[in-house]
């Protein structure tokens, strides 16, 4: 965007950050802002959220100096749902100022903080469209959506993830990393029934269904479950990549993840440390270890054997 007319804009690359309400997209922002500063990228991070207030990170760009939720809430006497929904369609609307904004920041990697109503990325076309003209732009983006882990200690909960999360990869069309956020909060709700590597790759979840059908209000359900449990699987596009943002280690494996899924390799400024170079070069790391080491350092420990919970299934 800052080339000559006529001559196609340099390829930039960048996350866009997506979620529901409270998943830690803005800390995520702020971890990740932090965390690629310090190994040499030059960052820049747009905050997409006309609701965001008290941002705790530097921002470069921001959509509220262009519309806000409290104004059209209080001028349109909408409520905060249908607000938003509006904010996000005249910020479509609007795209010649966000070009604008972002002309003015060129060899950056950018880190969009988006709003975290759902049916904006399910359904709604406002931001698929807005993501759509980033890629006109010549912006290579990945969609980095989270979600608390803690539902993973909820069968039915994890459930409605998997099919939201799914929906969204579909929806949304960009590269897409799913991040179980909050690693160190996962057993805050309840201990959970398999290991964690079962939750972040969705191994069969007939094994969910199993759980699911001991509860009597959830029995009735069976039938419906098992064909959700089937669809998700059919696709079988969701995985998860746990983190928290307050670890070092647990940065670097989504940054992996990240840089993988939308061709980033290295900037001119960033460190070239050799364990990156063979993981970018490879292409496939084996998550295996870092699970278990994820595991090992937030998940209880069991005191039954395998046996006892074979039979207890």
């Amino acid at each position: 965007m800052s080339a000559q007319p006529g001559l196609k804009p340099s390829l930039r690359f960048g996350q866009v950050v997506i979620g529901p309400p409270g998943s830690g997209k803005t800390t995520y922002c702020q971890g990740m802002q932090e965390f690629l500063t310090s190994l040499g990228r030059k960052v820049v991070v747009v905050n997409m959220d006309p609701a965001n207030e008290g941002i705790p990170y530097s921002c470069a760009v921001d959509v509220a100096e262009l519309v806000t939720l409290d104004d059209v809430m209080e001028n349109l006497k909408l409520g905060p749902n249908g607000g938003l929904l509006y904010c996000m369609e005249y910020v479509e609307a609007n795209l010649d100022w966000l070009e604008s904004k972002l002309t003015q920041y060129s060899d950056c990697y950018f880190l969009f903080d988006c709003p975290g109503q759902v049916e904006l990325y399910t359904h709604q076309s406002s931001v698929k469209n807005i993501f759509s003209q980033l890629a006109k732009w010549n912006f290579r983006l990945t969609a980095v959506h989270l979600v608390d882990s803690h539902y993973c200690a909820d069968p039915a909960k994890f459930i409605s993830v998997l099919c939201t999360s799914l929906s969204t990869m579909l929806h949304v069309e960009l590269p897409h990393v799913n991040i179980l956020s909050k690693m160190d909060l996962i057993e805050q709700y309840g201990k959970l029934a398999f290991n964690l590597d079962f939750y972040t790759e969705v191994m069969d979840l007939t094994y969910l269904l199993d759980h699911l059908a001991a509860d009597p209000f959830f029995k009735k359900f069976r039938h419906l479950n098992e064909k959700l449990a089937e669809v998700i699987q059919d696709y079988g596009l969701v995985s998860f990549v746990p983190l928290n943002v307050q670890d070092k280690d647990s940065m670097i494996q989504v940054l992996r993840a990240v840089d993988k899924a939308n061709g980033y390799c290295f900037g001119d400024l960033e460190e070239r440390n050799l364990q990156a170079m063979m993981s970018a070069a490879v292409g496939a790391d084996f998550q295996f270890s870092s699970t278990l080491a994820v595991q090992e350092r937030y998940v209880e420990t069991g005191e039954k054997t395998v046996e006892e919970e074979v039979m207890e299934l």
